[in-house]
């Protein structure tokens, strides 16, 4: 994996944590995925480690969660 992916799903937290990435990495070093929308996404997230959005798995593989927004459960 060469780029960052910032899974969320569409809630403001998820929305302002999502600015906050894209100005800290840039737009050219993370994949934005929203789950709400992208489901058949969820299991790729789930076996990134991720357990809530928002959550940036980096390009080494961790599953880092920032703040809380919703379970993945809640998104199924």
């Amino acid at each position: 994996m060469s780029k960052s992916i910032f899974y969320h799903a569409g809630c403001p937290v998820c929305v302002s944590a999502e600015e906050d990435i894209i100005n800290l990495i840039g737009a050219s070093k993370v994949e934005v995925v929203h789950l709400g929308e992208k489901k058949t996404r969820i299991p790729e997230a789930e076996k990134a480690g991720v357990k809530s959005v928002p959550a940036l798995v980096t390009p080494n593989g961790n599953a880092l969660h920032i703040n809380f927004g919703a379970s993945i459960e809640d998104i199924k």
